[in-house]
């Protein structure tokens, strides 16, 4: 495991999200969230690149920010096959299906998940997706939180859709769980409504609300917004 504290000293950490499609339209907006202070980036293809290149682009954003913070999202691959396709230069990996599963006496596959991180030896943060949007339902988040924060770096759950924010509840009934390890959103979070979860949560990670409307691209007046709000 990887200590979040000690690779995000901040008392809250936001991380756009940045929805890779060219390799400008990218650079920019990874400029856009360094500029406003972002304490990193994450890379995902909403457009179906493979794996091979979206990596690629982490090498040029990394290129660029070589001392920033850039971590990725595969699509395209489940979560057990993430780890043996990351390099050093990876920061962090965010899966939206931990495969935790609270009515399980035993977390099987969980457990094949941390052993393939551990073969990879890889030593990025994992953020691992618990009651999260579009994956299987959730009965008892209490649960499903408590048991996950052993199998990864950061506990990650999202609203019920892309743009819906979580129930705030919810949000806390997590925290509750995970008690001092860290707990990230990364959906439905906005300039307009993340004050309410600075007391349950720990990371952001936030696309669509920070876009120009009908664009992949930042509006950078809502991103510097967003991280002023969160930074208080």
């Amino acid at each position: 495991m990887t200590n979040f504290k000690e690779v995000f000293p901040n008392k809250h950490v936001v991380l756009p999200v940045i929805h890779v499609e060219t390799k400008k339209q990218t650079l920019h907006n990874a400029e856009i969230a360094k500029e406003s202070n972002a304490d990193g980036v994450f890379l995902i293809s909403m457009k179906g690149m493979n794996h091979q290149d979206l990596l690629k682009m982490h090498a040029m954003v990394k290129k660029e920010f070589a001392t920033w913070w850039v971590g990725v999202n595969y699509l395209d691959l489940p979560t057990i096959c993430v780890f043996e396709n990351l390099n050093s230069k990876v920061g962090g990996i965010w899966a939206d299906n931990a495969r935790i599963y609270e009515f399980l006496k035993e977390q099987i596959y969980a457990e094949q998940i941390a052993h393939a991180r551990k073969e990879s030896g890889w030593q990025g943060l994992y953020f691992g997706g618990v009651a999260f949007k579009y994956q299987e339902n959730v009965n008892n988040v209490k649960k499903a939180a408590g048991i996950a924060k052993h199998y990864m770096d950061v506990v990650t759950t999202s609203g019920e859709a892309t743009g819906s924010a979580p129930d705030l509840r919810k949000i806390e009934i997590m925290k509750e769980a995970v008690g001092d390890s860290p707990l990230a959103i990364a959906s439905g979070i906005s300039p307009e409504n993340v004050k309410n979860y600075l007391k349950c949560a720990d990371c952001f990670l936030v696309a669509t609300s920070l876009l120009k409307p009908g664009t992949e691209d930042f509006d950078p007046s809502r991103v510097k917004k967003l991280i002023e709000i969160v930074r208080g």
